[in-house]
């Protein structure tokens, strides 16, 4: 596997420990990013967890006309860039559009290529072409193997720093169903895989106007992956997820965070500690 070099001090890939990518699904304001990343760091110092701090400047992809997108592209990554310098942390945020890469990329250590978009070869080439690490989430409509040509275009764009992403996949109407095959399948492609808990227990257009939610179920497919086997967690992370402006029911939260990674982190100790078996 290639390891992913996302700052000079933290590597995700085999050997290196389990990552958490996490933060609020949007930059809602300044002082409640901050106040987020510093309470999520807190969490991740006391379990000796490396934290990649997430939140998107803007939601292109929200289910309504009138729900609540973030914050202009400037603004927002003044914010990242505070919480880089004042919590200490590598952060990540998408990019929707491929003349963001380079303008985004001067501030995060992570270009995220959201689901919807893992196809568009031109956003993953000029995300490619920033030098920074990009997170590709697999869309909903793909198979784990289809992934394989999302990972040619940003190789062919000049990057080996990729992490593939699985969020789950269209089961029906407003649903999603995650196929843990995907991760071993996934890993084939030589680079680090990760699981977003989250988005995975998400309902699109699940409540008419906006997306709904399972949050409850997070623990227990954090849990089967971490068995399985990933390199990187995604949650997205909120101190009331009730009143969040964006994807609130699929949020974890912040008071439960640490009990949710120990357990995870349990997980991942016992497989590590057991022999790996291979089945022909």
């Amino acid at each position: 596997m290639i390891p992913v070099q996302i700052t000079e001090t933290l590597t995700i890939g085999d050997g290196h420990p389990l990552a958490l990518i996490g933060g609020p699904c949007v930059i809602e304001s300044e002082d409640f990013t901050l106040k987020m990343a510093e309470g999520i760091r807190k969490v991740c110092d006391r379990l000796h967890m490396p934290l990649i701090f997430k939140s998107s400047f803007d939601k292109a992809n929200r289910t309504s006309i009138h729900s609540f997108r973030g914050q202009e592209i400037d603004i927002g990554l003044k914010i990242l860039q505070r919480v880089k310098d004042d919590i200490g942390v590598p952060v990540l945020t998408d990019i929707h559009e491929s003349y963001q890469a380079e303008m985004v990329a001067e501030v995060v250590d992570v270009l995220q290529i959201p689901a919807f978009l893992c196809r568009q070869t031109d956003l993953l080439l000029a995300a490619a072409a920033t030098g920074r690490a990009v997170n590709v989430k697999k869309g909903q409509f793909l198979a784990p193997w289809d992934m394989k040509h999302a990972v040619e275009k940003l190789e062919s764009g000049g990057t080996k720093n990729i992490l593939l992403t699985e969020r789950g996949t269209c089961f029906g109407y407003n649903t999603l169903v995650v196929d843990f095959r995907s991760l071993p399948q996934m890993r084939e492609f030589g680079y680090p895989v990760v699981f977003d808990a989250t988005h995975s227990v998400q309902m699109p257009g699940g409540q008419g106007h906006k997306s709904g939610g399972q949050r409850q179920f997070v623990p227990h497919l954090a849990r089967a992956a971490a068995a399985i086997g990933i390199d990187a967690l995604f949650m997205e992370i909120h101190e009331n997820p009730d009143i969040a402006l964006s994807d609130g029911p699929n949020m974890v939260p912040l008071a439960k965070l640490e009990a949710v990674l120990q357990q995870v982190l349990s997980v991942q100790a016992g497989l590590q500690q057991a022999a790996p078996v291979t089945l022909s």
